[in-house]
């Protein structure tokens, strides 16, 4: 947000939010349906290409975006160590609106001039869409963004676009209204001279608006990826070719490299910043990164893949949450499940930093449904293994294991691997004990009985021992978790366990197997408190239901810019934290199999690097 937003600031349609597309439908359906129904004689092609078009604009954005943010967590060529964080994704979420002013744009020009007998090729109007480019689109496009860079219109306008010190592909068109509308004049200059001459073309049209979506987007990636050799071939190019180098110096020094997409007027008017070609080099050569702990999770529901950081920037920046328009998306939904049944490596989505720890999280390709299939157990477990092994090549301290990728019945809580192979320096944590002692801290202080409901895990055992040990009294609903918790329990913590189906209590502690029928027996303002991976069905409104193990990170985690699966933004789960927590504190330690850490140890160690537990208890 600008300092002191200017008159045309905020673009036509931010009111209508996600509707904003309801102002380009008009004009969809009244150039689209005439092709559709009209002979040969009667269509305009220029018209009824000009939305598939615009879907593909927003598919080519889609695409940089996930092979940069892909990059980027590996580290390989990266430009900017620094952050980006949620105020940013929010601020550049409306990257579409470019392309719907764009649609609008053509759509109005076509009802002043007839485009229908638009060629689709013409040699003298792609020659001159070059040269005015070249000419004075570039030339006036350094004197305008010069002038952006002035207080007055740079505290009105052009700040906004500046506010993103690291880029992302989408940050080249995230500008005020009136700001882009100069933009749009801009680059319409070579679209309208031949247009109005009739030398224009529809290879000319689509072709000059692709070339300025891929150079905005080339150019704001936060990794070099123009090779060396293009400018030893040809050592003219550097005055003609920008890299996103030379652009993300002038988002982090400001004052410097101007140009559009030819560097030429920053060397003819000395403002080419002197470390350009440093900077070039140094990221050129950059390795992939050397993490030290690596958090290693899966996918969970189809529409999940949409909610990878690597997917949908908005959506990943919000707990996961079924959309009314998953239902359009369905087979880019069942494209991406099918892919699973055939990709063999786990993918890099993640990295942050913490104090001086390198943090990575890594995502096996399969959902949980898969987990749950007998014939994929032996596929999962190779997939982990080989993870395991790649985090063990590249000196990895701990690989913590989250969500199905530690089920007992799958690996035994990763002890399995452990067994496998016994020299592993890599250790492999599985969270259990920190989620123990988020829960035992989520129960409200002055509680002397709890029920504990759901299919029995270490952590539900280890939570049973220290509410009974401790004296409170733990209350079972079916009689076969009572047996199996009575046969786990020392005799003086057996007195404390008991198994009862009037469920007065107002704090239940819940696992996988929480059944619609057990919640309605429990009494209006109870708490459900989740010691499972994944959150219970909320079938109460009438209750108070928390999160499943987590906590809130502290501020000075980087780089942290999307939620963890269903879990609020800044909110890690037991599992991640617990990878770090390890390291901090140099416990050259297993947490695998039956073994608890120290409960009360992890617990302090938490709190003593800033994580805190969630302050609020959501409701249903």
């Amino acid at each position: 947000m600008a300092s002191k937003p200017g008159i045309l600031y905020n673009w036509p349609w931010t009111p209508l939010g996600n509707f904003k597309y309801v102002v380009l439908a008009p004009w969809v359906i009244h150039h689209t349906y005439p092709y559709m129904v009209k002979d040969a004689s009667g269509r305009n092609l220029p018209m009824f290409l000009v939305f598939p078009f615009l879907l593909l604009r927003m598919l080519h954005n889609q695409i940089w975006i996930s092979f940069s943010r892909y990059r980027t967590a590996k580290g390989t060529n990266r430009i900017v160590d620094k952050s980006i964080e949620f105020e940013q994704i929010d601020r550049e979420r409306n990257w579409d609106d470019n392309i719907i002013f764009n649609g609008i744009v053509f759509y109005m020009v076509a009802t002043i001039k007839s485009t229908a007998n638009m060629p689709i090729w013409r040699t003298d109007g792609v020659i001159i869409t070059i040269l005015l480019h070249l000419g004075p689109v570039e030339f006036l496009y350094y004197w305008l963004h010069r002038a952006l860079h002035h207080h007055f219109l740079y505290s009105r306008y052009h700040s906004h676009h500046h506010a993103s010190v690291v880029t992302e592909p989408i940050t080249s068109v995230i500008h005020p209204f009136g700001e882009h509308v100069a933009y749009f004049l801009l680059f319409a200059i070579p679209l309208a001279t031949t247009f109005f001459s009739e030398t224009a073309s529809i290879v000319s049209f689509i072709g000059y608006i692709s070339y300025v979506d891929f150079m905005n987007n080339m150019g704001h990636c936060n990794f070099e990826l123009i090779p060396n050799w293009l400018f030893s071939i040809f050592p003219p190019l550097k005055y003609l070719m920008y890299t996103p180098s030379f652009h993300s110096l002038h988002h982090t020094q400001f004052r410097t490299n101007y140009s559009l997409f030819m560097p030429l007027y920053d060397y003819i008017y000395n403002t080419m910043d002197k470390s350009t070609e440093s900077l070039y080099e140094s990221s050129l050569s950059r390795q992939e990164d050397s993490p030290d702990v690596v958090h290693l999770t899966h996918l969970t529901t189809p529409e999940s893949i949409y909610h990878l950081r690597l997917g949908f920037a908005s959506l990943a920046s919000q707990p996961h949450d079924f959309k009314w328009y998953f239902y359009f998306m369905w087979p880019l939904t069942l494209w991406s499940v099918m892919l699973t049944w055939i990709h063999g490596r786990t993918i890099v989505v993640e990295r942050n930093v913490f104090k001086n720890l390198k943090l990575q999280t890594w995502t096996v390709p399969k959902f949980t449904i898969q987990y749950f299939a007998q014939w994929q157990r032996e596929s999962i477990n190779s997939l982990i293994e080989e993870a395991i092994s790649e985090a063990e090549n590249k000196g990895v301290k701990l690989l913590s294991l989250g969500l199905q990728n530690q089920a007992e019945d799958l690996n035994g809580n990763g002890e399995l691997y452990i067994r496998r192979h016994p020299l592993l320096k890599v250790k492999l944590v599985d969270g259990s004990s920190l989620a123990v002692a988020i829960v035992l801290n989520s129960i409200p202080k002055g509680a002397t009985e709890i029920v504990l409901r759901g299919n029995l895990s270490k952590v539900a055992y280890s939570i049973a021992l220290a509410l009974c040990q401790g004296g409170t009294k733990v209350g079972t609903i079916r009689e076969h978790e009572y047996k199996k918790l009575k046969a786990r329990l020392n005799p003086e913590a057996r007195s404390n366990l008991v198994q009862s189906k009037h469920c007065a209590t107002k704090v239940w502690i819940v696992g996988d197997g929480l059944t619609e029928e057990d919640q309605m027996k429990a009494s209006k303002g109870t708490t459900f408190i989740p010691f499972s991976h994944y959150p219970p069905k909320k079938m109460r409104k009438d209750c108070f239901y928390h999160h499943t193990p987590s906590m809130l990170a502290p501020k000075h985690l980087e780089n942290l810019d999307s939620c963890e699966n269903w879990l609020p933004r800044r909110v890690m789960s037991a599992s991640r934290v617990a990878g770090i927590l390890h390291v901090l504190e140099n416990w050259n330690v297993n947490e695998c199999g039956n073994m608890i850490f120290n409960i009360e140890k992890i617990w302090q160690a938490s709190i003593h690097h800033g994580f805190r537990p969630l302050a609020v208890t959501p409701k249903a």
